[in-house]
């Protein structure tokens, strides 16, 4: 028998016993977005009364987030990197804290000790025949909490994809192991209505054949996707990707073949949709995931000819501004990746940074297209930065265009029944 199966069998617990690691005041940090080890966390808020103040640290929260519950403050204390709709509320109303960071440099965070790991709750496939388990659909700053931790617990479900790259820890790696199946957490299809439609008919019109595209998630992303078809040659390097992509590789839009480095590759760092997008991706060459502090470095995002980003914003001002993770003063997400890809993209040779976004929010009495940035709204992405503003009725085209001209410009893709009331704001203060 080999070694590592003898280690494999020592460690092994069942949920209950794998949490009594964690201690009061421990920092832990929960493997992100879909593929949070459930099993483990609901172990963990099994034992709340066991527990004080035991900070919890992930971005997106695609499970239930218990620990965020009220009455759970004097067991647990979220820090949320992204807040999600779980966590938007303990955020919101001061039983949770929010950091503001880069998705890029969240590794940083743990390795240069600010915010130094002393439990990651992990979930990985089964081993190979070498010992070695894959993170599958989370490695982003999973695999660095992992690396980081003072104790590892792993969940090792057989349903967890077992993806490329650098996405693997050995055995050895981990000190705690739970096996327990069960299905992944799924996001399913958004609906895309005829705004969305609209938005991805004019941001096609910016893609070339043999662009490598950065895409997020949502109606807007899929509707870009669905007006693609007639391209050639497109590739991937994202932080994340959905089953909208996985149509296009399939239906040969998607080759790969173009991207100046990683070439035939699909890029991404983690991954969320339905279980046909985890299917896909296990065990598939042409999938290759990898640390966060890579897919978006915007030194790497740069090397690629013709790099696209698309990226969303709850409002952008007639500076060009963009906010995407505040309402006013309360937080509503986090800026997450969107900067990386927009300076990456800015690097590239042919390379755009879009913001697309409906015109309106709150059933269109309200325009994202606004003289100024809401007070106590922060900046996501700096005026400099934004290439194109895309709305429902077309394109604004920003970069190298003056201060009276963008104004111009995203005024003439508001909803007409703002443009006025923008020109009159405009013209009162400027």
């Amino acid at each position: 028998m080999q070694k590592w199966k003898e280690e494999y069998k020592k460690k092994l617990k069942t949920p209950d016993e794998a949490v009594t690691a964690i201690k009061s005041g421990d920092r832990v940090v929960l493997a992100h977005a879909c593929g949070e080890p459930q099993v483990l966390v609901k172990a963990l808020v099994d034992r709340a009364p066991e527990l004080e103040d035991v900070e919890i640290v992930h971005m997106v929260a695609m499970g239930k987030a218990e620990y965020c519950k009220p009455g759970m403050e004097k067991h647990f204390r979220h820090n949320s990197l992204f807040v999600g709709a779980t966590t938007r509320e303990a955020v919101q109303q001061g039983r949770a804290d929010y950091t503001p960071c880069f998705f890029s440099e969240i590794p940083r965070l743990f390795r240069e000790g600010y915010l130094p790991v002393d439990v990651a709750l992990i979930q990985v496939s089964p081993p190979d025949r070498h010992g070695f388990v894959s993170l599958g659909i989370s490695v982003d700053y999973t695999k660095a909490a992992a690396e980081c931790a003072k104790t590892v617990i792993a969940q090792v479900n057989p349903l967890m994809p077992r993806t490329y790259g650098e996405s693997f820890l050995h055995i050895s790696q981990i000190d705690i192991l739970v096996e327990y199946e069960e299905p992944l957490i799924e996001l399913p299809r958004p609906s895309i209505g005829d705004v969305e439609r609209r938005i991805g008919e004019f941001v096609a019109e910016l893609i070339d054949d043999g662009a490598t595209l950065q895409l997020g998630i949502g109606a807007i992303p899929d509707a870009v996707l669905s007006f693609l078809k007639d391209k050639k040659d497109l590739g991937i390097h994202t932080e994340m990707f959905s089953d909208g992509v996985v149509e296009l590789y399939e239906a040969g839009v998607i080759t790969n073949m173009a991207k100046s480095i990683n070439r035939g590759k699909m890029v991404a760092t983690f991954l969320m949709g339905t279980s046909k997008l985890y299917e896909f991706v296990d065990s598939n060459p042409a999938v290759s995931m990898h640390p966060v502090d890579y897919t978006n470095d915007p030194c790497i995002i740069g090397q690629h000819e013709k790099m696209i980003s698309i990226n969303s914003a709850l409002q952008v001002d007639l500076l060009g501004q963009v906010c995407a993770d505040t309402i006013g003063f309360r937080q509503y997400s986090g800026v997450g990746g969107q900067v990386d890809f927009v300076r990456g993209a800015s690097r590239s040779k042919g390379g755009k940074s879009i913001i697309a976004m409906p015109s309106t929010a709150a059933k269109g009495t309200v325009s994202r297209i606004v003289p100024f940035i809401d007070k106590g709204a922060a900046v996501t992405t700096s005026r400099n930065d934004v290439h194109y503003v895309v709305t429902e009725y077309g394109i604004a085209e920003l970069r190298g265009k003056s201060v009276r001209k963008r104004a111009e410009v995203l005024i003439s893709v508001a909803h007409p029944d703002f443009r006025n009331e923008l020109r009159r704001v405009w013209m009162s203060n400027f």
